[in-house]
């Protein structure tokens, strides 16, 4: 199984371009994500992962997202090479996004004037009644 699912900050706004074969959009960006544990008396360290997002995706992508701003993508890994024009030999590994979701607390939201949606999110339940929704504190059986 190949999937992957990271939360980290875009480091750039995403880049777009169009294939030459089919003129497909896919938007490219690198996403910082904070390492888990941190080494007594070291500073934090984040792992730098590039992120490809195509077509609908990428177009929302570069739509919505900015740098700096905190995003969850889910996807896999995918590895490639290609030969430069000295004929050396190039590998990269990047996620291919199957999903994005903006990850920043809607406060953080506003005030950027980003758009309040994601590609493929859950819907906001908050503000909606369901059986399973707790009125206040007083409800709880604990």
């Amino acid at each position: 199984m190949n999937k992957v699912i990271l939360m980290g900050r875009l480091t750039r706004d995403p880049e777009v371009r169009y294939t030459q074969s089919n003129n497909t959009l896919v938007a490219s960006f690198s996403l910082a994500v904070n390492r888990r544990f941190v080494r007594q008396g070291e500073e934090r360290q984040a792992d730098f992962i590039n992120i490809v997002a195509w077509s609908k995706l990428g177009e929302f992508c570069s739509k919505y997202f900015k740098k700096g701003q905190q995003v969850g993508i889910i996807g896999r890994i995918q590895t490639r090479t290609w030969d430069d024009e000295q004929g050396q030999k190039h590998y990269v590994t990047e996620v291919v996004a199957e999903e994005a979701y903006f990850a920043d607390s809607k406060r953080e939201q506003d005030a950027s004037g980003t758009f309040d949606a994601t590609f493929g999110a859950m819907p906001d339940v908050a503000n909606q009644s369901s059986d399973f929704a707790v009125s206040s504190g007083d409800d709880l059986p604990f």
